[in-house]
């Protein structure tokens, strides 16, 4: 079962995704207890692949309420941990021009933190608003079969 920390809904209103992955992410202990406590944002947080390893950007991880001195850096670098065969396929695609890696959201399954990733294409203006349209069409069309 999986305990959703937190979502990226800004990716799905900026960018079109092709495809996602899950990774695991490699953490400090007072992330993991931050990250228990709920307390992530994913807003403007990527992914980018160098030397063959996938690395998390501006991920905000809020300091642990009860740590020390020894607490984490917020926006430190993390390690995404994915197999081999799966970075190459993102770096593949990555490599082909307009695409790049967004994380959708952060959660535990089975006691360990992932992350779900996507290859996304960013939307122009005009998609944006498009996408607006057809989300308040939706909610109209509801309305009036509730009212029924």
């Amino acid at each position: 079962m999986e305990k959703i920390i937190a979502t990226n809904r800004k990716a799905y209103h900026d960018f079109h995704i092709d495809e996602t992955y899950e990774a695991g992410i490699s953490l400090l202990g007072t992330e993991v207890k931050s990250l228990r406590e709920g307390r992530a944002n994913l807003k403007e947080s990527y992914a980018i692949i160098k030397d063959n390893e996938v690395f998390l950007m501006n991920c905000h991880i809020s300091p642990y309420s009860h740590g020390n001195i020894q607490n984490h850096e917020p926006l430190r670098t993390r390690k995404l941990l994915l197999h081999r065969k799966e970075i190459h396929k993102l770096w593949v695609k990555v490599s082909q021009k307009g695409l790049t890696i967004v994380p959708l959201k952060l959660y535990f399954k089975e006691g360990k933190a992932k992350v779900e990733i996507g290859v996304a294409r960013g939307k122009r203006q005009y998609e944006k608003r498009a996408t607006i349209k057809e989300k308040e069409v939706k909610r109209e069309i509801e309305r009036h079969l509730k009212s029924r």
